[in-house]
């Protein structure tokens, strides 16, 4: 009877596992439907022969990463819609938001994950689809957000591939220069002409892709790596800022609240800086309007005297991007994208702008999805 018993048990435990594996391997692809449509909401300047900055403000959903081919339809068609509108020539230089490319995580998908209510249930779906991809993920997570830095880590040489791919091939299909907004990898670097993942910290960080398709330069860095302040031990040194040359000019890229640090622009400009883009991200119903949360841990520059509390955060965007303010940048222009859309219980809210001349362009209605374009 025991013998029964056991070879019962047993082979209820094959089989639950059998399901499982089934389960894992199983990724259908659900039916799809998408607004593709894109806006001109500012459209500052007057064409000439030095080329534009097109800052693309997309709207983006779960489902819209349930597969590379889906993300590329959507922003191949925003592309092709600016195209239609004479926005792209051999000198545009076209920014998309932080964390764009982050969302590859996402990818190849089951249903219940794109399904979920929540945030937090879309990364227990993630992480029991992906049983030993997780667990190998978890064993070199850092900091005390070891789950949250396993869920990013997970599939990242995958998500660098992809990222590389998607947003180098959209490069070279419309032959433009392209600042590929933003993806968090552990300590990324180009090596050969590819896009590759480490096995270090974890960086959120954007690559320029030029007309050809092919990086330019390193990745740049955001200042620290998302969980540092997490770990213990010395502090890294900030990530360097610097500058790549484009066919529109030298380039900077702050990404997110780097934007916030008067030094980063003043290292841009000793590396003449011409045109900086800041890819940025708000999370939070309706927090473009409530009052901001100042530097958030990190110390604030003395030079800023603005405390939190004083504005709206989207007032403090605008204080505090300094691009071309003088004396505070001397670059000629610049653009700071944000992402729109909803992703599970978390909706992304920043509004777009452009700078110029010490003036700010910007959309009074920010819903949806817009491209913003200043002629240099």
């Amino acid at each position: 009877m025991r013998k029964l018993l056991y070879l019962t048990f047993s082979m209820a435990i094959i089989a639950a596992l059998a399901w499982y594996a089934m389960w894992t391997a199983d990724r259908p692809m659900g039916h799809y439907l998408s607004d593709l449509r894109i806006r001109l909401a500012v459209d500052q300047g007057t064409p000439a022969d030095r080329g534009n900055l097109l800052g693309i403000q997309p709207e983006l959903f779960p489902t819209d990463y349930q597969s590379t081919e889906r993300l590329h339809r959507k922003l191949a068609a925003y592309l092709q819609q600016a195209q239609d509108q004479g926005l792209l020539n051999e000198k545009t230089v076209v920014v998309l938001p932080e964390h764009v490319g982050t969302w590859l995580m996402i990818s190849g998908e089951k249903d219940e994950l794109y399904q979920a209510a929540t945030l937090p249930e879309a990364m227990n779906w993630l992480a029991a689809s992906n049983p030993l991809q997780f667990a190998r993920a978890w064993l070199s997570a850092r900091g005390d957000s070891r789950l949250d830095d396993a869920h990013l880590r997970m599939k990242s040489r995958d998500m660098a591939k992809d990222y590389q791919a998607l947003f180098g091939g959209l490069a070279k299909e419309f032959r433009v220069t392209l600042v590929a907004g933003s993806i968090v990898l552990p300590e990324p670097s180009v090596i050969d002409g590819q896009l590759k993942a480490g096995g270090g910290a974890l960086f959120n960080s954007s690559v320029v892709f030029g007309r050809d398709g092919a990086p330019i330069g390193q990745p740049q860095r955001q200042m620290r790596p998302i969980f540092e302040q997490n770990e213990t031990g010395p502090s890294q040194a900030p990530s360097p800022v610097t500058v790549v040359d484009t066919p529109a000019g030298r380039l900077g890229v702050l990404i997110g609240n780097d934007s916030w640090y008067p030094d980063n622009y003043r290292r841009l400009d000793e590396q003449g800086a011409q045109l900086v883009a800041v890819p940025a991200f708000v999370v939070g119903h309706g927090a473009w309007d409530l009052p901001w949360r100042g530097y958030q841990g990190a110390d604030a520059p003395a030079s800023v005297p603005l405390k939190p509390g004083e504005v709206s955060e989207g007032q403090a965007w605008h204080r505090l991007t300094l691009t071309a303010q003088a004396p505070g940048s001397r670059a000629a222009a610049g653009i700071s994208v944000f992402l729109r859309g909803q992703f599970w219980d978390k909706p992304a809210t920043g509004q777009s702008f452009l700078s110029s001349n010490g003036q700010q362009f910007t959309d009074g209605d920010a819903r949806g999805a817009r491209l913003l374009n200043l002629w240099l």
